[in-house]
């Protein structure tokens, strides 16, 4: 997906799909068990191994769908779950940061910040929800 191609959300239409954002993101943090599973019970030896590969085309496929939404997966260590949806505050392009554990997105970060310069979305930007 190229920039002319992203979709920016506001923090209401990001709101809107965590119902599915966080079903889909479960589903990825359990296939990526499931074959961090098998490769420990194989000594990491993978390659070759049918039902690792029908998972990774199954979680590949869950990563697609993030993006269809217009949001990116972020956690490739597959432990807590990060997504990023484009958005616009105080007329920058920034990211708003979802963690599976988080019950609402709260926080955005800059392009080039990632999660450790996440900072609280002003609550201006919340005032849509209603």
């Amino acid at each position: 997906m190229n920039d002319t191609e992203l979709k920016y959300f506001t923090v209401h239409e990001a709101q809107k799909t965590l119902p599915l954002v966080k079903q889909i993101v479960k589903d990825i943090l359990d296939k990526s068990f499931e074959i961090r599973t098998i490769a420990e019970s194989l000594g990491g030896d993978t390659e070759n191994n049918e039902e690792v590969e029908r998972l990774k085309t199954k979680l590949n496929g869950y990563l697609d769908e993030l993006e269809e939404i217009g949001c990116f997966f972020k956690d490739w260590n597959f432990s807590i779950g990060l997504v990023d949806f484009p958005a616009k505050i105080n007329d920058e392009y920034v990211y708003l940061c979802w963690r599976s554990d988080e019950e609402k997105i709260k926080h955005y970060h800059g392009i080039y910040e990632g999660f450790a310069g996440r900072k609280e979305i002003p609550p201006e930007y919340f005032e849509d929800e209603n």
